[in-house]
């Protein structure tokens, strides 16, 4: 769904995305509306999901999770019954961060959080190695982020 923004709607969105917690007077005040205005406005946005949602957003690094790597993962079978068991499986195990199918030389993947190498390769061998259909990998030490953060929207 394509959502037709205007240059308020952008300000609240770019405002937001810096701090949702802010108070709607103080937003208001940021974008020279009153507060209904804004509140109307935000309310439209999480109606029609342009805005989805609210969340908290824990540090990694905060919890000693200082350890990326990147796993490409190959699968023995990928039709849609096999796609969904994987899934479900990426999902429940925590230290998976994100995970992407990929159209490609490879399935799928995963961006994996640990406390170092010791933690990888025990999420590796007691978790990732266990997903459904899964029948090679390939992994890839992050050394450092260069750039890494949320989307920040338009």
């Amino acid at each position: 769904m394509s959502h037709d923004l205007d240059a308020i709607d952008r300000r609240i969105l770019a405002a937001l995305t810096a701090n949702a917690r802010l108070p709607i007077a103080e937003l208001a005040r940021k974008v020279g509306l009153s507060k209904t205005p804004v509140a109307q406005r935000i309310r439209q946005m999480e109606q029609t999901g342009l805005i989805a949602g609210y969340r908290v957003i824990l540090s990694p690094l905060s919890l000693g999770l200082t350890h990326v790597t990147y796993v490409e993962a190959r699968l023995s079978d990928t039709r849609e019954k096999a796609l969904a068991q994987f899934n479900a499986a990426a999902r429940a195990i925590s230290e998976i961060e994100e995970c992407y199918m990929i159209a490609g030389g490879f399935d799928y993947l995963l961006k994996v959080r640990s406390r170092d190498m010791t933690h990888f390769r025990e999420i590796m061998g007691e978790h990732i190695s266990a997903l459904p259909h899964l029948s090679a990998t390939s992994s890839y030490v992050a050394m450092e982020a260069v750039v890494e953060q949320g989307w920040t929207g338009p």
